[in-house]
């Protein structure tokens, strides 16, 4: 009897609010598809509720539906589906932020109620940006990177090597067993300690997450043996010809090259005679 009684009053108590469900309280959808946040009237006894919808980002609220109108900045790109659900047609990344859907109900006991859902929406990345060196000396350290900013979530990066997929362990393959590098997936850097005739190839990087993928272009890496008799041979000969110059100029010095020719006998003038003085010639000079 008790039971009976409480579970019709429970029912009553029921049609007398407004109560709100979600069957998805934190949805995702790829960028520039279609997306619906789902706000169901499970209970309600007012014939025509107010409806609202908010969009909240960075804590500030803003109007997504209001007036039984789209406003904001998902106008044109967005319509309410009875009794209370918010499509969006084109979703955008600005688009991620939680919504709140508010129903009001004057004539219920309970005359308000609201659900928050959590909207993420994925960006597929972009062509990452990828750095390969051309040619690498046998034993130095090489570093490649690989990066893209626009993938939501944050992009995972994966390395080629000859159209093969290098792996984080190069133990777990027997292509990349002898290589010594180590891999980041997360920062997108594949740094070589010292590398070998075997390491050079065509290099590629690929970005990804949830929303898809994008690789940049294949580049050369090549790897040489250093001549180490052609550098002595090159530095033998560099001091060759400085030394032979250094004697060129020692022997040009010496035979007078460099000096400054001397005034003689020929080249000497009288000097002028002075302002107001007149020059009498003697007896000896006729």
């Amino acid at each position: 009897m008790f039971n009976s009684d409480y579970r019709t009053l429970a029912s009553y108590i029921s049609t007398l609010a407004v109560i709100l469900k979600t069957t998805n309280p934190k949805p995702w959808v790829n960028e520039f598809e279609s997306i619906e946040l789902s706000c169901m009237i499970e209970s309600i006894s007012t014939a025509q509720p107010r409806i609202e919808w908010k969009k909240i980002k960075m804590g500030e609220p803003s109007y997504v539906y209001f007036g039984k109108a789209i406003s904001g900045d998902l106008e044109k790109r967005a319509k309410i589906r009875e009794p209370a659900s918010l499509v969006i047609l084109n979703a955008t990344r600005a688009d991620s932020a939680d919504y709140r859907c508010e129903v009001t109900a004057p004539n219920d006991q309970k005359s308000f109620d609201e659900i928050l859902i959590s909207l993420t929406v994925r960006v597929k990345p972009v062509v990452p940006r990828c750095s390969v060196p051309k040619s690498v000396p046998v034993g130095k350290p090489a570093e490649l990177h690989c990066l893209e900013g626009e993938g939501y979530p944050k992009s995972q990066y994966q390395w080629f090597r000859n159209k093969e997929e290098i792996p984080e362990n190069p133990k777990n393959s027997p292509k990349f067993i002898n290589s010594t590098y180590t891999l980041s997936r997360e920062l997108g850097t594949l740094k070589f300690s010292a590398v070998k005739k075997e390491d050079a190839g065509e290099y590629y990087c690929r970005a990804k997450n949830e929303a898809g993928s994008s690789e940049c272009g294949p580049q050369m890496m090549e790897v040489y043996d250093i001549n180490i008799a052609g550098i002595i041979l090159g530095v033998v000969v560099v001091v060759t010809v400085l030394l032979c110059i250094i004697v060129g100029i020692f022997c040009a010095y010496k035979r007078g090259y460099f000096t400054s020719q001397k005034q003689t006998g020929k080249n000497y003038k009288a000097p002028a005679n002075g302002d107001g003085v007149d020059y009498v010639r003697t007896e000896d000079e006729v």
